[in-house]
């Protein structure tokens, strides 16, 4: 199912290294771990407690060194706050001027580098904030406020979240985090200077099986658009990305670096991934859903160039990782699962949430395609069988 690694081993590594909080509800084994210094990124969870499988990918080295790096500090985990666009003329990503390329690509040190501040905690959650102060390509300045509430669900609110009924043969954990940002600027944010939006991804570690799975609204390309964006890094073949009914397959293998997008036209507020397992831990279902708010259509563009239409982004993303050019070492390897607020036109005060939550079933596959058929609208055989010809 990808990391070998148990949940308590990778706990034990995060607190010599950084303050780490721990989520726990009573009676249960479910577990979150979230690192206030990291950003307050969620670094990992476990069904099973200490000796449970470890579902976040970790860059231990990196986080062992206490260093930072150019362009981006990998650290990993399982829900990571970022904010958006990445590139175009209002990336936040590239200062004035510069060239929209990797030599020239650095994660904004208050999403990158910085840490939050935990501010309230009890058994099952943990409340963090932090200012921040971003330039875009453009020159425009924001000034903003970030709260982020991390909670671990009950085992009964995770099966609720897919409507299927418990099964004791399925080990489960769910978390959400909520995530508000405020315009603590004198004016409002405008379209023609530059939105923002928050961006949240989940980094996971790949494997050899594992297949990302993006269920989308059908209709006509006239209508809806493409159905899916695979402009980022280049055009993928059929055995890395393919569309069989209303159903994305995207390799999450950690093996070509790769990036794919789904417009809010097409997008449906869910996606996830499945990983087949010959270890006794399982195969391993995750799932990510978010608020996707009626309606909305303007999603910031983060391709890297300077774009004819900054707001006709996607809503939702998948990166799976590899080498950026021929023989150079990947970022990780891991593959990620990323959701987007709509563009924040917010006036001085101003609010705006993004939820976004990571639901992992571990059971045999005849015991998660409920799961999936209920959540993803396809079986766990459909997805085994993606890249076939349809």
């Amino acid at each position: 199912m990808g990391s070998a690694n148990r949940f308590g081993d990778d706990l034990d590594f995060l607190q010599r290294h950084t303050e780490t909080v721990v989520l726990s509800e009573d009676g249960g084994e479910a577990r979150v771990a979230l690192c206030p210094a990291l950003q307050g990124r969620v670094a990992t969870s476990t069904t099973a407690g200490p000796a449970g499988p470890s579902f976040g990918w970790l860059n231990r080295e990196l986080i062992g060194s206490r260093k930072r790096v150019p362009h981006m500090n990998i650290y990993g985990g399982e829900d990571r706050f970022w904010l958006g666009p990445e590139g175009g003329q209002f990336a936040l990503f590239f200062a004035p001027g510069a060239p929209q390329d990797l030599a020239h690509w650095q994660t904004p040190a208050p999403i990158d580098a910085q840490p939050f501040t935990l501010v309230d905690k009890a058994q099952d959650r943990a409340l963090l904030r932090k200012t921040m102060r971003l330039t875009n390509a453009s020159g425009t300045v924001f000034d903003l406020e970030v709260e982020r509430e991390v909670r671990l669900y009950p085992a009964e609110r995770t099966w609720n979240e897919v409507g299927v009924a418990p099964s004791r043969r399925v080990a489960v954990v769910g978390f959400e985090s909520r995530n508000r940002i405020t315009n603590r600027d004198a004016a409002p944010w405008r379209f023609d200077t530059g939105l923002i939006s928050i961006w949240i991804a989940g980094t996971f570690s790949p494997s050899p099986s594992t297949i990302v799975v993006v269920p989308f609204r059908p209709g006509p390309d006239s209508e809806l658009g493409p159905v899916v964006n695979d402009q980022y890094f280049g055009r993928l073949p059929p055995d890395r990305l393919a569309v069989n009914g209303s159903t994305i397959y995207f390799r999450g293998d950690g093996q070509r670096r790769s990036k794919i997008g789904v417009s809010p036209r097409r997008a449906r507020p869910v996606l996830g991934s499945y990983a087949a397992s010959n270890d006794a831990d399982g195969h391993l279902l995750t799932l990510v859903n978010y608020t996707q708010p009626a309606g909305a259509l303007d999603y910031v563009n983060s391709l890297w160039e300077r774009q004819d239409a900054p707001y006709k982004g996607d809503a939702i993303n998948s990166y799976n990782d590899g080498p950026a050019a021929p023989g150079a070492a990947p970022f990780g390897p891991f593959y990620e699962l990323e959701t987007s607020s709509p563009a924040l036109a917010l006036v001085p005060g101003e609010s705006a949430e993004h939820v976004h939550r990571t639901l992992h079933f571990v059971g045999a596959p005849e015991d998660l395609d409920a799961l999936a058929r209920a959540s993803l609208g396809v079986g766990i055989a459909d997805i085994t069988s993606g890249f076939a010809p349809a």
